[in-house]
């Protein structure tokens, strides 16, 4: 989510900190000595500078001069011989960190980024270009994620159109589950003025009335001729100030 940022520089990693201070901390209080937000700003750094993996994240910490791990929030030792999480500690706290809590911090960075890039001045929902902002909800499996005792992970992302930033992503483990994602995903973003495009699978008639009445939004759905009651439903004339298509 964070790899199309490029480099964090000093001001952009002041502001994901407050972020990734909202992600609850799985372990106990007794022997720590890294923060869970220290550990989590330098596997961003270090994703966004081309990391790949653990390893790769824990090398990156180990490169990284003094004066920029003070800012991401590491301590020296008293005895010099810690000073960046080992690849051990990164893959413990990771496998053990909330993935739900940590996208949703992730996700709200970045919606807040592009909403102070693309709305300055209180301008209405149109982008700085022009055009209406449109984000499409899709869900996806995660090829090389299964393994002997569980499925292929399977996450449901709401992502902008043009340059894709994804501004929210829930697991929903099973394809069938998607629906009742759908409205969870999106409640936490502001949606008035914007598209919203997705499948057949989410064109039911809970998520198309509150998207229109409760997020304000308009939205382009795909509507199968199986599907009766919807398509009764999207017969209706729109409300003032939305639009609506049938795909």
């Amino acid at each position: 989510m964070l790899v199309k940022l490029g480099p964090l520089d000093t001001g952009r990693i002041a502001d994901l900190r407050p972020y990734f201070d909202s992600v609850p901390d799985p372990r106990a209080r007794r022997g720590r000595w890294y923060s869970l937000t220290a550990i989590l700003l330098v596997c961003a750094c270090a994703v966004v500078s081309g990391a790949k993996s653990i390893d790769e994240l824990a090398e990156w910490g180990k490169r990284a001069s003094n004066a920029l791990l003070t800012v991401l929030g590491f301590r020296r030792h008293l005895l010099r011989w810690r000073r960046t999480p080992s690849p051990a500690t990164i893959g413990r706290v990771l496998g053990a960190v909330d993935g739900d809590a940590l996208d949703r911090a992730v996700g709200a960075y970045l919606a807040d980024r592009r909403r102070a890039a693309t709305e300055p001045a209180r301008a209405p929902s149109p982008s700085a270009s022009g055009r209406t902002r449109a984000i499409a909800v899709d869900g996806k499996a995660l090829k090389g994620s299964a393994r002997l005792t569980a499925m292929r992970r399977h996450p449901l992302s709401a992502v902008t159109h043009g340059t894709a930033v994804t501004l929210a992503q829930a697991e929903v483990g099973a394809k069938t589950n998607e629906t009742t994602h759908f409205q969870p995903l999106l409640a936490r973003l502001g949606l008035t003025g914007t598209v919203v495009t997705f499948d057949a699978l989410h064109s039911v008639k809970a998520n198309i009335s509150w998207l229109v009445e409760t997020k304000k939004a308009h939205y382009i759905a795909v509507v199968k001729t199986n599907q009766c009651a919807t398509r009764r439903f999207d017969t209706s004339p729109p409300q003032a100030g939305q639009t609506r298509r049938e795909v």
